[in-house]
């Protein structure tokens, strides 16, 4: 007997917001760029209210008045971050302007000299690698990306550490490398050993998951413990920060996810899945405002903060992943059609 469309799946399938359905089509349904039901959506991202409060700060030369990195979450850095979140058209030459003020700071030797550096007494790098990561992903994901990627690309590969990971903290032991810091350019390797086939970038992502696979997503290597609490809250966005979800949807973008040591992250993935079939963001990271860029203002909104709300963004990511790792159960057959019913 064929089994019933998921209502969740209807929902965001007519979402208003055309990144949603976009999301939807490609990541739950598998569906391809060249299929019109995506290229329509993705043809509707720009247009969309969310993408206009994103670039509405812009000023005469199409760049932001703001530090490119340091005004959370408005700044040029975040900006093309979020628009890449959103699925935005690749190949935007309006978007350039932006391009050039987070390169130029993350290429400047001011960068190099506060940002790039060894901890203290030992060999090892450190490197606030998810600032490199969050940029390199962004710009081949929007079309932006040149040969200066490359070096950022570089930088990243230099100051991988021994357990796959990077860490920025000059007084660390050097014994684990940090979570916030190594997810990103993991998901930013993936993309770019993708595109342009380098083996070495390959390797430095699986690498990288092994620092998250050994410790099932979030547990202790010695005794099993739970690393951080904060680990298991669903949140949309992440920005640089870390949870379970987040590190699902990377594990997926890089063919990952069927790792059996990814199991039980899975398993509390969707033990919070609602009666509705969605799921909450349970924390925020952001804060919505006008009034002044940095302190983590966002010019944007991305749902309803809750426990008992599903909330579109971080029901769409599950899904995705659920898909992903095989866990699709509750049946689509007929494809979008189908699933509108």
């Amino acid at each position: 007997m064929p089994t019933e469309p998921d209502p969740i799946v209807a929902r965001l399938l007519r979402s208003e917001e055309p990144s949603i359905r976009w999301r939807t089509l490609v990541g739950v349904f598998g569906l391809t760029p060249r299929d019109a039901v995506v290229a329509a959506a993705t043809a509707a991202v720009p247009g969309s209210e969310r993408v206009r409060r994103l670039l509405s700060e812009r000023v005469a030369d199409g760049t932001l008045p703001f530090h490119p990195y340091n005004a959370k979450w408005r700044g040029a850095h975040w900006v093309l971050v979020a628009l890449a979140e959103l699925g935005y058209p690749a190949g935007d030459e309006s978007l350039a302007p932006l391009r050039e003020q987070a390169l130029d700071w993350v290429l400047s030797q001011e960068y190099e000299r506060r940002h790039i550096g060894r901890v203290r007494g030992k060999e090892l790098p450190t490197l606030h690698a998810s600032i490199e990561g969050n940029l390199v992903w962004a710009l081949l994901r929007l079309g932006l990306a040149d040969e200066r990627v490359d070096r950022l690309v570089d930088r990243l590969l230099r100051a991988q550490w021994p357990d796959g990971g990077w860490n920025c903290d000059r007084r660390a032991t050097g014994r684990v490398s940090s979570f916030g810091e190594s997810l990103v350019p993991l998901r930013s390797l993936n993309a770019y050993a993708r595109i342009t086939g380098r083996t070495d970038a390959r390797e430095a992502v699986l690498r990288a998951s092994e620092l998250f696979l050994e410790r099932r997503l979030f547990r202790r290597r010695t005794d099993g413990s739970v690393i951080d609490r904060a680990f298991l809250q669903l949140h949309f966005p992440c920005y640089w920060h870390y949870d379970v979800l987040f590190a699902l949807t990377v594990l997926a973008e890089s063919e990952l996810i069927r790792d059996p040591r990814c199991t039980e992250a899975l398993d509390v993935l969707e033990a919070k899945r609602l009666s509705d079939g969605g799921f909450p963001a349970e924390a925020k990271f952001y804060r919505v405002s006008f009034a002044h860029p940095g302190g983590g203002s966002s010019s944007v909104s991305w749902g309803p903060t809750s426990r008992r709300l599903s909330n579109e963004w971080v029901s769409c990511a599950a899904l995705v992943a659920l898909t992903a790792a095989g866990r699709r159960h509750d049946g689509y057959p007929g494809g979008p059609a189908r699933a509108l019913g």
